[in-house]
């Protein structure tokens, strides 16, 4: 059977749905590529979250068109995921060379649509419709990719969509409205993988925490997501539960509350504020304030006081003046967060932000990310540097990326932990004692009881 080779870029759903077309692929006997070298089928899983983003998938198709029309013609290629979905036939008129165009709720279709080009049924295909259902189709996993290792953490879709239409963001016009799998569902996907050996699962949402809004009732005072919470908690064999991403909006009491009475799910959040000014909030269309999220941080740190918290910030937002600027450093130094993802603003064709007067110059977002960067960097360092000397407990996801010879877990709040190991660490909880803080990396030692 032919081989296939997908390169994903963007978001973990986007390496998610990936995860599960090829999944699907080698059940109906294709081959994974592990480059595009030699591939019979080449697809691209994209991003529209930024211009950049996309310019990097079409530039690289770009290159792969020219290559395999001069050297071998009859590779498939293809498009999957957000700019797929945003584009459609485009994609195929720019590039007469693309053989095949996958939207977000179409990827189960991939293998099927593969099988009829490569049998010469079809000579090209774009699929970009939506289709009912669709968000319980990304169930199928890879757990060891192209290595021999075995994953012990697992990624699993919970909903499709979003409906929140932030003014800076194309996702709900690329990835459709919100559509929530059920409970019992997500469960026996969740109970499939740690029979297969997975310790840590993560949930994933566009916008987790607003799972099952329109299809799960409150009950005992519980949203649906916290019942869904409380669902995978009960799996037996799984150590620890994570999420990602939600919504400050999701944040109510009874989610805080589960951080303190579901030792599996790790003091552990990724909140994007997006910005520290109230002015810029409202225009985002994010419905907080700066006030509501301080106080969300601070009933996450009463509940659990060494919560690791990560964030997303934009920079030069339309009409951000520096004063704007001003209060998103300062919500950085009033939460401290431990990590935050900076982005400079990027214009999304039909999204109010696009429109909006008063776009900002490069030279200015440039700027401004820098400061901001340098000031998380800062903060981060001192956050890490309170690790040394401590003992922490970690689970063993496999060898360092950066040094096969060593092995890395990840702590409970989420910080990767590079220590001197062997295979038979791999899967474990172990105890680790840090010796060393690096850049976003802590390194340590086993402690004396996990050596025998």
């Amino acid at each position: 059977m032919p081989s296939v080779y997908i390169k994903t870029y963007g978001c973990q759903m986007n390496e998610r749905d990936s995860e599960t077309v090829a999944a699907q692929l080698v059940a109906k006997g294709y081959t994974l590529a592990p480059s595009e070298a030699g591939a019979d089928v080449i697809l691209l899983n994209t991003c529209s979250v930024r211009d950049a983003a996309e310019q990097k998938a079409i530039g690289k198709m770009q290159n792969l068109a020219a290559e395999m029309r001069k050297n071998r013609p009859d590779v498939v290629l293809g498009f999957m995921g957000c700019m797929a979905q945003s584009r459609g036939q485009q994609l195929i008129d720019k590039l007469p060379d693309v053989d095949l165009v996958i939207g977000t709720q179409k990827f189960h279709r991939t293998a099927d649509y593969l099988d009829d080009i490569l049998a010469g049924r079809q000579a090209k295909v774009v699929d970009i419709g939506e289709e009912q259902g669709s968000e319980a189709t990304i169930r199928e996993h890879i757990l060891n990719g192209n290595t021999a290792e075995k994953s012990v953490t697992a990624f699993v879709s919970i909903m499709q969509g979003c409906n929140q239409y932030c003014t800076f963001c194309i996702v709900p016009y690329t990835r459709g409205e919100e559509r929530s799998r059920t409970i019992p569902d997500i469960v026996s996907e969740c109970r499939e993988l740690v029979a297969r050996g997975v310790k840590e699962i993560t949930l994933l949402g566009q916008i987790v925490t607003s799972y099952g809004k329109r299809d799960v009732p409150i009950k005992e005072g519980k949203s649906g997501f916290v019942q869904l919470l409380e669902a995978v908690h009960e799996i037996e064999g799984l150590d620890r539960i994570r999420f990602t991403s939600p919504h400050p909006k999701g944040y109510g009491d009874d989610l805080v509350e589960a951080y303190g009475r579901l030792p599996k799910l790790v003091e552990s959040a990724h909140i994007p504020v997006q910005s520290g000014s109230d002015r810029l909030l409202k225009i985002m269309h994010r419905g907080y304030t700066r006030e509501r999220f301080l106080s969300i941080i601070d009933k996450l740190r009463r509940v659990r006081p060494r919560m690791g918290i990560t964030t997303d910030i934009i920079v030069g937002f339309p009409g951000e003046a520096e004063a704007d600027f001003e209060e998103t450093l300062s919500l950085a130094r009033a939460v401290e967060f431990d990590n935050a993802y900076i982005f400079k603003y990027s214009p999304r064709k039909d999204t109010p932000a696009a429109e909006m007067p008063e776009q900002l110059s490069k030279e200015i977002k440039e700027e401004r990310n820098a400061r901001l960067l340098q000031l998380v960097n800062e903060i981060a360092a001192r956050r890490y540097e309170h690790y040394v000397g401590e003992q922490v407990q970690i689970l063993v996801e496999g060898e360092s990326r950066k040094n096969s010879a060593r092995m890395m877990g990840r702590t409970r709040t989420n910080k990767i932990v590079v220590f001197d190991g062997s295979e038979r660490h791999h899967g474990q909880l172990m105890d680790v004692k840090i010796n060393r803080a690096g850049s976003f990396t802590l390194y340590g030692d086993p402690a004396i009881v996990n050596l025998d």
